[in-house]
């Protein structure tokens, strides 16, 4: 039976890429396992699952990289600090694994950051390359590589159907943060 450890993308322009993530982070901990998450774009958000993440401790290890996302939201940082960020997640993640302390590592965003040019293809496919053979490695964020997702076992596709926020309701507490 082939237990080797899955590439697993998560992309799409829909709603619930990260949150699909900590699901599967959530799970692994129910099995005991070890999880590591690195956002490599999401800044010092205020969040129910960013602050959930510290009731896991101290089987989920958490890491808030980024600043925000690169040009969006008013975001005043210069792209050079964004890369900077991003390029500090690639070398954590490689760091990571090397350790072989993680059943699953969670690559928060990396695809889109792949996108706006934060990293580089050729890091990406080297990590994909580089995984250690028992760990999960999960990558989210929309705007997948055609090179990552042929590299994975299992790519999923988020498409947005009907949101709320396109009928002018806020975002709600539980639900959207």
């Amino acid at each position: 039976r082939n237990t080797a450890g899955l590439i697993v993308v998560l992309t799409g322009d829909g709603k619930g890429k990260t949150l699909a993530a900590l699901g599967i982070a959530l799970r692994a901990v129910g099995h005991k396992m070890r999880v590591c998450i690195i956002q490599f774009l999401k800044g010092n958000l205020h969040s129910g699952e960013i602050n959930g993440l510290k009731w896991l401790s101290p089987l989920v290890e958490h890491h808030l990289t980024g600043k925000g996302f690169c040009g969006v939201n008013g975001n005043p940082y210069p792209y050079h600090e964004y890369r900077d960020n991003a390029q500090y997640a690639i070398d954590l993640a490689r760091e990571k694994f090397l350790t072989g302390c993680y059943d699953i590592i969670i690559l928060d965003d990396v695809n889109y950051a792949l996108k706006l040019g934060l990293v580089d293809l050729s890091q990406v496919l080297e990590l994909l390359d580089s995984k250690p053979p028992k760990t999960h490695l999960v990558l989210t964020g929309r705007d997948a590589h055609p090179d990552v997702c042929l590299r994975a076992h299992t790519v999923t596709e988020m498409q947005e159907i009907k949101h709320s926020s396109r009928q002018g309701i806020e975002p709600q507490a539980g639900i959207d943060f």
